[in-house]
C-alpha cells in the first residue's frame, strides 16, 4: 500500500507543472487533468493489492521509450500520446467482469480523451518542425508490446479482478516513470536531452 501511495503522491506532484510545458497551446485544464485522472484512478480500487500478490507480475515497463537524455521532443510527444491511447483502449468496458465503478471507468475515459487531443495538437506542431514518424515508430512500437503483453496477462488470468487490480497498479506505475520525461519537455528551451 506505501508503494502505491508514493507512486499516487509522485504522479499528482508531477502533474502540477506548468500547463504550457510541451511547448504548444494546451488547454489551462490539462494539468487539472492529469490530476483527475490519476485520482480517478485510485478510486477505482475494488480489493487490496495485499490480496492479489500472488498474481503480480513484472511487465516490463520499455523504460527506454521515456529516458529524456535519448528522445526526441517529437517522441516523446507521441510516446506521452500513444501511452494514453493504450490506457484508454485498455480499460474495461461495460460488458467486462471486472466490478470497478463505471461511472469512474467513464470518467477515467472522458479525462484520457481529453489528454489524447490536447496531445494530438502538440504532436501535429512538432512532427512539422522535428521529424518523421519513422523517427517514433520504435518507441511507440515498444510501447505497443508493453501493452499486449498487459493484454494477455488479463486474457491468461480471465479477467479476474485480482488481474485487473494488478494492471491498475500496473498503469499507475507507467504514469509515474514519464515523469523524467515531462519534466525534460518542459524545459523553455524545448532541448528534451538537456538537463
Amino acid at each position: 500500500m506505501a508503494l502505491l501511495l508514493s507512486l499516487l503522491t509522485a504522479l499528482v506532484v508531477f502533474s502540477a507543472g506548468p500547463g504550457g510545458a510541451l511547448g504548444c497551446d494546451l488547454p489551462q485544464d490539462h494539468v487539472q487533468l492529469s490530476r483527475e485522472n490519476l485520482l480517478l484512478l485510485s478510486q477505482m480500487s475494488t480489493i487490496s493489492p495485499f490480496f492479489c500478490l500472488k498474481d503480480r507480475k513484472d511487465f516490463r515497463f520499455p523504460r527506454a521509450t521515456v529516458d529524456g537524455s535519448q528522445v526526441q521532443k517529437a517522441q516523446a510527444i507521441a510516446v506521452l500520446h500513444e501511452m494514453l491511447q493504450q490506457v484508454s483502449n485498455l480499460l474495461p468496458t461495460e460488458n467486462s467482469s471486472v466490478t470497478w465503478n463505471t461511472t469512474l471507468v467513464d470518467q477515467l475515459r472522458s479525462g484520457l480523451h481529453r489528454q489524447l487531443e490536447d496531445l494530438e495538437a502538440c504532436l501535429v506542431e512538432e512532427m512539422g518542425e522535428e521529424g518523421s514518424a519513422l523517427a517514433m515508430q520504435g518507441p511507440t512500437l515498444a510501447l505497443k508490446r508493453y501493452f499486449q503483453g498487459i493484454r494477455l496477462y488479463l486474457e491468461g488470468k480471465k479477467y479476474s479482478d485480482c488481474a485487473w487490480e494488478v494492471v491498475r497498479a500496473e498503469i499507475m506505475r507507467s504514469f509515474s516513470l514519464t515523469r523524467a520525461l515531462q519534466e525534460r519537455l518542459r524545459n523553455k528551451d524545448g532541448d528534451v536531452g538537456s538537463p
